[in-house]
């Protein structure tokens, strides 16, 4: 090997040596800290307090029965603190509103974007720091989706189905699976779309105006528009933000659904009979109360 060539070799091999040797003395920048968070988890509780609209107990009418459904997805539109009962609706910490379109004609919640998921799990995650520091008594949540199965009765044999039911004020909706089958939609569906699955396939309808159970305790003080969902809960102990945490805060949104699946009881037998001429018509799909829970 020529001299030339042998020092070429050793040049190539300093270069290489030295470039490894900077890249290894290389401080990564420090990323700034996120900080402590708000943690916002949706839950149902079948055994919670069943509530009427106005937020007081309430039980199944003579004529009717109720089950409690077993939840697969949930979602909503809407998130707010409020300090005190006559705080107004919009008036207190607004954390959370989900996208929303025109696509179908008049404002809706985008369902395609909505965010969903299993109860128990987290729904949100808000930084600490982007909150007003004070004391809130309250919360508002705005329900959107729900996705549950349900036993039916179709000539004395015991079925299920999955029921795929839009709670929110309004909905745009391209399409969405109810469980293993999907329906296309393409419209605005107002508060009470819902869809219904069985082994025979899917079939949809659209709940009477007001037929949806939304408990809120501060009717008198702070009402909620007709045709949402914004449902209201109050805190065991005020929820207080200093603005100097430094651990996370979780909130159990939990809510219930005590019999929240009702329906007319021709027959008097406590099950839904769903075969032609029962007429056991469904008449509220709403949730029963909210009791947020600081874990």
């Amino acid at each position: 090997m020529t001299f030339n060539k042998t020092l070429a070799i050793l040049m190539a091999i300093i270069l290489i040596s030295s470039c490894k040797k900077e890249d290894e003395d290389v401080t990564p920048t420090p990323q700034p800290s996120p900080g402590p968070k708000l943690i916002v988890k949706l839950s149902t509780n079948p055994n919670q307090e069943r509530l009427g609209n106005l937020g007081q107990p309430t039980s199944i009418p003579a004529g009717n029965a109720g089950q409690n459904p077993t939840f697969n997805k949930i979602s909503a539109h809407y998130f707010e603190l409020a300090p005190t009962a006559l705080t107004a609706l919009g008036a207190g910490q607004v954390l959370y509103h989900a996208p929303e379109t025109t696509t179908g004609g008049s404002t809706a919640i985008n369902f395609s974007q909505s965010k969903i998921v299993n109860p128990g799990d987290i729904f949100l995650e808000i930084p600490i720091k982007d909150i007003a520091p004070g004391s809130y008594s309250w919360v508002r949540l705005s329900l959107s989706y729900q996705n549950y199965d349900l036993q039916f009765y179709f000539n004395g044999l015991a079925l299920t189905g999955t029921v795929a039911s839009f709670v929110g004020f309004n909905t745009y909706i391209s399409k969405f699976p109810v469980k293993n089958q999907e329906l296309t939609v393409n419209a605005n569906k107002l508060q009470g779309f819902w869809a219904f699955e069985t082994i025979n396939g899917i079939t949809s309808g659209q709940a009477p105006a007001g037929a949806t159970t939304v408990p809120n305790p501060l009717f008198a003080s702070s009402p909620i528009p007709a045709g949402s969902c914004v449902v209201t809960g109050q805190f065991a102990a005020p929820l207080q933000i200093t603005g100097n945490e430094t651990s996370n805060i979780t909130i159990n949104m939990s809510l219930s659904v005590n019999k929240s699946f009702e329906w007319v009881d021709t027959n008097g037998n406590g099950k839904w009979d769903v075969e032609p001429g029962a007429n056991e018509n469904v008449v509220d799909m709403g949730l029963r109360g909210l009791v947020p829970i600081i874990e």
